[in-house]
């Protein structure tokens, strides 16, 4: 495992690069949410590895490095991941984004479409809902006003599940866990999450062209209620790829059900049916035109 510091564009960010040797599949380049850091997928190395090298960052905004202007949108962060493939020598790359990471990712996909093998989004959309927006500014406004409290309730609800909506495995453990993690970030971190959600308002989350080349797989849990299924399908049907829900859990699958959205990249990435697979609803299939 090795952290890299490097530069693009005059902004510091960091890059981790964990490899055994394992050349089932191209590299895989994990992007994650707006709040998260290099080490947030750490448990997901010891899965994928077996398989191939993983990439995980911190781009410009992200953890330790350099904050970020809302000024830059996904382009920009889009263009620093290629910068770490090239600085590091990767070559093509499997990129698997989710939530925020997922808006990069395709924008990685639609300008460097000949370093992209394979494309995975989670919890994704076309466009920013008005309930989003809504929610943003009134984060900015809790911030402004000191009620961090406030704002870390109103963050899980919004990125969970209501009770009773549905069967969300392990339900109450991750909504005290984020309630922690959002209650407990530090001045910095507050500052650029706020700044991340203020990209999202500035910035569009996806555009229609140029088309994406790369084989396509969205998904998202069957009871996300901040990327619905109906909304991950369109962008499924727009990319002309696969969309498939996972049992069980909502927007946050990533950490309700690890083990499986984990086995899921590497059946995807090293081109494994994905009929069948016991935590996933039936798989639908979309034409690219």
């Amino acid at each position: 495992m090795t952290d890299s510091e490097l530069e693009y564009r005059g902004f510091r960010y960091i890059a981790r690069t964990a490899t055994t040797g394992a050349l089932a599949t191209e590299p895989v380049v994990v992007l994650g949410g707006s709040s998260q850091d290099r080490l947030s997928w750490l448990r997901y190395e010891r899965w994928l590895l077996p398989h191939t090298t993983v990439l995980t960052l911190e781009l410009p905004g992200y953890g330790d490095a350099d904050p970020l202007p809302v000024e830059h949108g996904m382009d920009f962060l889009a263009d620093t991941v290629h910068h770490a493939t090239e600085a590091l020598a990767l070559g093509r790359v499997n990129v698997f984004g989710a939530c925020f990471g997922a808006s990069i990712a395709l924008r990685l996909a639609q300008r460097h479409p000949d370093h992209v093998a394979r494309l995975m989004l989670g919890g994704t959309a076309v466009e920013i809902s008005p309930e989003y927006v809504a929610a943003a500014r009134r984060w900015r406004r809790m911030v402004d006003d000191g009620l961090f409290g406030d704002m870390a309730r109103d963050m899980v609800e919004q990125f969970m599940a209501p009770p009773g909506y549905g069967t969300v495995r392990r339900r109450a453990a991750v909504a005290r866990l984020m309630l922690q993690r959002f209650a407990n970030l530090t001045e910095r971190e507050l500052a650029m999450d706020i700044t991340h959600h203020e990209r999202l308002l500035a910035h569009p989350w996806s555009v229609p062209e140029p088309p994406v080349t790369a084989p396509v797989l969205v998904f998202t849990g069957e009871h996300d209620t901040i990327t619905p299924p109906a909304v991950g399908r369109r962008v499924a049907e727009g990319l002309g790829g696969r969309f498939a829900t996972i049992t069980e859990s909502d927007h946050l699958v990533q950490i309700e059900r690890d083990t499986d959205l984990a086995d899921l990249m590497a059946c995807f990435f090293t081109d494994q049916p994905l009929a069948g697979l016991p935590y996933l609803n039936p798989v639908e299939h979309f034409t690219r035109t």
